[in-house]
């Protein structure tokens, strides 16, 4: 890099340089790195598989799938606002929790049908994702952030209508935070973009047994407060923030914002709005 920097040139091209260093060292560089464009000035293309690095030091990310441009865009409009499935799984660490859900009307608006258990669609999910009632009697996938699952009985002034019950399997306790993995009564989502996102973090394995025994349950993973008292085995509600989730839809898997896409062989498919 000092051999790079002194011959002052108009771009960097870095190909995962981090790649072989320890956890500890790596977040040293990393920090290191983005002080050092920042103050060279210098236009740098950073290639990495750690979307961390990505989300921390790029401007701008641009998520590839097989050599095909998935999405360009800052690293917040990224997670915020995911194209496809496959940004949508492959930003965020926890990733995103997905399920298969049924979009109906409740009284003036809208909620989701997770397999026996209905949530209540908050305004600004709506005001998000207007498309959305569009898709009214028919199947989604329903994406949810970890950060936006909550342990019900510390989240008490969520309403009854947006909180989920399932059982806790496993809790990791992180001293800040306890990482909750709960089993619900839902379809999982088993297509193509969420195969190959699995095989990605090597859990194929688990996706091939859910196809193979068409399996019924979902697993979500919550960033629960670290004061919760929710133990491995237990039955347990979790509180939804529904104003943050996401929707996508079931055959092209793009997100459902407000935008009809221009696809001949997925014409009801939704884009992301400008």
């Amino acid at each position: 890099m000092g051999r790079a920097i002194v011959r002052e040139p108009q771009a960097f091209l870095m190909d995962e340089p981090l790649s072989n260093l320890d956890a500890k060292l790596r977040v040293e560089m990393r920090a290191e790195i983005s002080s050092l464009q920042d103050e060279l000035g210098v236009t740098t293309v950073y290639v990495t598989h750690d979307q961390i690095e990505a989300m921390t030091m790029g401007d701008r990310v641009a998520v590839m799938r097989k050599g095909a441009l998935q999405q360009v865009a800052p690293p917040q409009e990224l997670y915020d606002h995911p194209v496809n499935l496959f940004v949508a799984g492959f930003i965020g660490s926890p990733t995103m929790n997905m399920m298969q859900a049924t979009v109906e009307e409740v009284d003036d608006g809208l909620g989701v049908t997770v397999g026996e258990q209905r949530l209540t669609l908050a305004p600004e999910a709506l005001e998000l994702h207007p498309a959305l009632r569009q898709y009214v009697g028919r199947k989604v996938v329903l994406g949810v952030r970890p950060e936006n699952l909550e342990d019900a009985a510390i989240a008490t002034e969520t309403p009854t209508d947006q909180r989920l019950r399932g059982k806790l399997m496993l809790r990791e306790a992180l001293g800040s935070e306890i990482i909750a993995h709960v089993e619900i009564q839902a379809p999982p989502v088993l297509t193509a973009d969420t195969k190959e996102l699995a095989e990605d973090v090597g859990t194929a394995h688990h996706f091939e047994a859910h196809a193979k025994n068409q399996s019924t349950t979902s697993k979500l993973v919550g960033r629960f407060n670290a004061r919760t008292k929710v133990r491995e085995g237990q039955d347990i509600e979790i509180a939804v923030d529904t104003r943050e989730l996401h929707f996508f839809d079931t055959d092209s898997g793009l997100g459902i914002y407000n935008v009809v896409a221009e696809d001949e062989d997925h014409p009801d498919a939704q884009a992301p709005g400008a």
